[in-house]
């Protein structure tokens, strides 16, 4: 018997792998698509860092609905290539509105530490932070599978405030004291080549790391990890992740 399919884990893998995301806003009664750089916080909520000198956060100001394609056949996918045929890639369009979250320093750390070279420009007078809330989603996912998924099937379940507080702490961690832990990660769990692999973030659903220009993402259900909600949960996902990988070949 087939195991049910999560749908809303499905489109939150999606969502959390890309680094790119077409941003659709209302002007004038007319859609316009523009194409930004995004994070997904615990819950899965998209972040867009955006000046106010572009005509998306204008349209934003003026109208706060909006909708974001996440494409899977972009080379920012798994594979670390893109797609050959992007229509053949699973795809969501999710639906729901940007509101600024300039007051929540954490969620500005989470987008420079994806985004690195954001953090030239995070600090000028004129980009904000922006939170999208999630409503429904149209997940094209294959052949015949295509489906409207509700919000609170789209948005990770289950409090995790005591993960995002510490997520700092554990990221710095990770990186000044187990450098190989983090390369190993990338070498052997997820086949990547070269060296200088840095975590970058971690949530209840998995792990970001980055290595110049290139980003990863190690999903803890792919290790038979449970959702992690805090430090200690981390910690023993983190070492499991660790000794798998040095058992891999």
């Amino acid at each position: 018997m087939n195991e049910p399919v999560d749908r809303g884990a499905e489109c939150r893998r999606l969502m959390r792998r890309q680094r790119h995301t077409v941003l659709a806003t209302a002007m004038d009664g007319q859609p316009y698509a523009s194409l930004v750089a995004v994070v997904c916080d615990h819950d899965a909520s998209p972040l867009l860092l955006l000046s106010d000198l572009a005509q998306h956060s204008r349209n934003i100001a003026a109208d706060p609905r909006v909708s974001l394609l996440f494409d899977g056949g972009r080379a920012d996918h798994p594979s670390g290539a893109a797609s050959t045929d992007p229509l053949a890639a699973p795809r969501l369009s999710l639906l729901g509105e940007a509101a600024p979250s300039d007051d929540d320093p954490r969620l500005l750390s989470r987008f420079t530490g994806r985004h690195p070279g954001a953090a030239q420009y995070a600090g000028f007078g004129d980009f904000r932070l922006y939170r999208v809330t999630i409503g429904r989603g149209h997940l094209v996912a294959g052949f015949g599978r295509i489906s409207w998924i509700e919000a609170a099937e789209l948005r990770f379940a289950g409090g995790a405030a005591a993960l995002a507080t510490a997520e700092g702490d554990i990221v710095a961690h990770m990186n000044a004291d187990h450098a190989d832990a983090v390369a190993l990660y990338a070498t052997r769990l997820l086949r990547r080549t070269g060296s200088g692999w840095r975590m970058t973030g971690i949530d209840p659903e998995g792990i970001d790391l980055r290595r110049e220009h290139e980003t990863a993402r190690l999903d803890f259900a792919d290790h038979a990890v449970a959702p992690v909600r805090d430090p200690t949960a981390a910690r023993a996902a983190l070492v499991a992740l660790a000794s798998a990988a040095r058992a891999a070949e």
